[in-house]
């Protein structure tokens, strides 16, 4: 079993920055992928960043340029640095993670970002 919990979230003005921060514990040696995924008010759940262990990125079109995904292996941590947030930015973001072999994933309960504008 792997739990994660998310930290970070907040109200920013359009513009501004954010950072999140997602803890794992548990089983963490076999966690391969690390991301963060965010959830609009009626709108589906997508996928913002995800990095794996040796460091490939991933990024969704939307935040490309804008936000930064890192992830620390010692400490169990990924990071998603949000600069030049927009208003279409608000939603709860969800960390999560994916377990080599069976690709079985574990969520964080959420953080809400809010940008107003």
């Amino acid at each position: 079993q792997v739990q994660l919990v998310e930290s970070g979230g907040g109200l920013v003005q359009a513009g501004g920055s954010l950072r999140l921060s997602c803890a794992a514990s548990g089983s963490t040696f076999s966690i391969n992928t690390m991301g963060w995924y965010r959830q609009a008010p009626g709108k589906q759940r997508e996928l913002v960043a995800d990095i794996n262990r040796g460091g490939r990125l991933n990024y969704a079109d939307s935040v490309k340029g804008r936000f930064t995904i890192s992830r620390d292996n010692v400490k169990n941590t990924v990071y998603l640095q949000m600069n030049s947030l927009k208003p279409e930015d608000t939603a709860v973001y969800y960390c999560n993670s994916v377990r080599y072999g069976d690709f079985r994933a574990y969520w964080g309960k959420g953080t809400q970002v809010t940008v107003s504008s």
